[in-house]
């Protein structure tokens, strides 16, 4: 089979992804190998590609990348009994998780300090074939296409988890900053709470993007050339995508006192005045049951992942488009293509 291998991080503009032969994965006990049909382009694939993380990530080398997977069940291990051969199944980032901890037990299997990543710790699914859990694989409705539905397993269900700690309420006004793969999302997502959404992005295309999913306003951050800038105190809450300190600072300054700044980015909170009561609180990916939630409100219609799909041989220059900000919603990867 082929597959874009990692060998050893570098800038995606000197192409460290080697598209090559290797050996077809075998499944073992509680696996299966899925035929990949489609693999969703996350800007976490990016950093861990380039070295940007701590030793430690990816946990060996080679590795294929790739954490939001749609394929076709090609063969089953030992001790599957929840799926067959030809089953079109789902793999999120969360490979496998314990079920021991207080934190799985607790139904916050994301947090298990022994999870398993895929694409970080398990080859994921820049690959013509890979290896999924079949306890954490998910079927896929027939009504939602292979590269409509793989974005769905890493934006959606963190675009889900960002809004659920939102708390948000019908009437309120929240800010999403970052309308991209995950943001454009959320955005939908918590429009169905029935919150007036404003979107915040420095992106012209992104900003008209907001407002043909439903976004009640489109604003610039303050200080940006052009555009309408949200008012100090004016939202509820707010929910940041947008890779940067500048985004944060921005939503902790749009909120109202005692409001809520949740985080899918991993950046600087900065000094805060504790007068106001604000709180901030990190989240990322979510449960094998919000993964559900997610693909119900696909089916139903309530949300539509915004993708462009490009052949899996063209990985490292689709890592350079979302380096570049070139990219509309979600890169989707297709072997064969």
């Amino acid at each position: 089979m082929y597959a874009a291998v990692l060998r050893a991080p570098g800038p995606v503009e000197n192409h460290p992804l080697d598209y090559s032969e290797v050996p077809e994965p075998v499944p073992g006990p509680g696996e299966v190998a899925i035929s990949v049909l489609a693999c969703g382009v996350c800007r976490s694939n990016l950093h861990m590609i380039e070295g940007d993380w701590l030793p430690g990530t990816p946990a060996a080398l080679p590795i294929i990348p790739g954490h939001e997977v749609v394929g076709r069940v090609k063969a089953v291990g030992p001790g599957v009994d929840n799926l067959a051969v030809g089953d079109r199944i789902g793999v999120q980032p969360i490979w496998s998780a314990c079920g021991m901890c207080g934190h799985c037990i607790g139904g916050h299997e994301q947090r298990c300090r022994r999870r398993q990543i895929t694409g970080e710790t398990r080859d994921g699914g820049y690959a013509e074939v890979m290896l999924a859990n079949a306890a954490f694989a998910c079927k896929i409705p027939d009504s939602l296409s292979d590269t409509e539905a793989a974005p769905l397993f890493c934006p959606g269900i963190t675009a889900y988890g960002a809004v659920k700690k939102a708390l948000l309420r019908p009437g309120q006004n929240v800010a999403v900053f970052g309308v991209g793969g995950v943001g454009h999302l959320a955005l939908q997502m918590a429009g169905l709470t029935g919150a007036h959404v404003n979107a915040v992005s420095r992106s012209v295309k992104a900003r008209t993007l907001a407002e043909q999913l439903g976004a009640h306003g489109a604003y610039v951050p303050a200080g940006s050339e052009a555009g309408l800038v949200l008012r100090d105190g004016s939202q509820d809450a707010a929910i940041v995508f947008a890779p940067s300190d500048r985004a944060v600072a921005e939503a902790l300054r749009v909120i109202k006192p005692g409001g809520r700044v949740v985080l899918g980015v991993a950046q600087s909170v900065g000094v805060m005045d504790i007068g106001d009561e604000k709180t901030v609180v990190g989240t990322v990916l979510g449960t094998r049951q919000d993964m559900a939630d997610v693909l119900s409100l696909a089916v139903d219609g309530k949300l539509h992942a915004v993708h462009e799909d490009f052949p899996l041989s063209e990985a490292n220059q689709v890592l350079q488009r979302l380096k570049n900000g070139q990219l509309h919603g979600r890169a989707v990867l297709v072997p064969g293509a």
